[in-house]
């Protein structure tokens, strides 16, 4: 198997990595950037301020992008298996 095999795999994995991990990732990056400028500006130090809002929005985020991350995994994984066949050859 070539080194360029290996590389192309490797790129693959941490492409489909950070596409499926992004939406959830960023959703709640920017809920807790909004939440912090809040409390910062009302100067309210409450805990469950800022981790109801995230759970609420990452939960959102997981059901409505859901579908693209399982369509980007199966890809991955069916890209991978058909590779793993060809090892042997």
């Amino acid at each position: 198997m070539p080194y360029e095999q290996f590389i192309t795999i490797g790129h693959e994995t941490l492409l489909s990595t950070i596409l499926t991990v992004a939406p959830v990732l960023l959703a709640g990056l920017v809920i807790g950037l909004v939440i912090g400028i809040f409390q910062a500006a009302t100067s309210i130090n409450e805990a469950t301020l800022a981790f109801v809002p995230k759970l609420i929005v990452v939960g959102l985020v997981l059901v409505l992008a859901g579908p693209f991350m399982i369509s980007t995994m199966s890809g991955f994984f069916q890209t991978i298996f058909t590779e793993i066949g060809r090892v042997n050859r």
